[in-house]
């Protein structure tokens, strides 16, 4: 009975202390800190309920905006014209740099059709 309640308050203590202060709602963060150790069970649920600014996870929306301004398309990567450009030009590259490395070694190459010297 005594081990959760400290448990979940230490747990919001670390929280809040690791939380910016542009983070924290509503209250100062000192505020938050006071509040957290004086009423060490109301204080932790309070602060994880609504003490903290929540990002989602992988600077994605949350499914409220997603929702509000209607689902956006996906593309297939084959059907991406963007993606598609950079396969062009990841080839084209790729492709300088092996004739590169051919002006370089000589003209020894595979599209060389002169012998080698020996």
């Amino acid at each position: 009975m005594f081990i959760v309640p400290l448990a979940l308050t230490i747990y919001a203590f670390i929280d809040c202390l690791n939380t910016t202060e542009e983070d924290t709602k509503h209250l100062p963060k000192i505020a938050w800190v006071f509040i957290i150790l004086l009423f060490w069970i109301v204080g932790p649920v309070v602060w994880l309920a609504v003490g903290k600014k929540r990002h989602n996870r992988a600077g994605g929306t949350g499914p409220g905006s997603w929702q509000r301004r209607g689902r956006q398309q996906w593309v297939a990567p084959d059907d991406n014209p963007d993606f598609l450009k950079s396969l062009k030009d990841d080839k084209d590259a790729e492709a300088e740099a092996e004739e590169e490395r051919g002006r370089r070694d000589g003209g020894t190459g595979p599209d060389d059709k002169t012998p080698p010297t020996s």
